[in-house]
């Protein structure tokens, strides 16, 4: 496959940076999820992907205590 300069350079000039955060709820994994990523967008700009690559749930008593989800959260770099 052959790429012309102006796929090449528009491609190299995006770079982003990957972080994992995990999130937590009492009330299920979607707001888990949700909760990771609304905290890391107040301090983190141009967010792009999150990608939830792990879910599990913290037990007390032999009952759910609150619901865990772990998260790759992409955002543009910036020099």
């Amino acid at each position: 496959m052959q790429y012309d300069d102006a796929e090449v350079n528009t491609v190299a000039e995006s770079v982003y940076k990957v972080i994992e955060l995990v999130g937590t709820s009492t009330d299920s994994w979607e707001k888990a999820a949700a909760a990771a990523v609304e905290k890391a967008a107040s301090s983190l700009r141009d967010l792009r992907i999150a990608e939830v690559t792990e879910l599990d749930l913290q037990i007390e008593n032999g009952l759910v205590k609150a619901y865990r989800a772990k998260l790759k959260v992409s955002f543009k770099y910036e020099d």
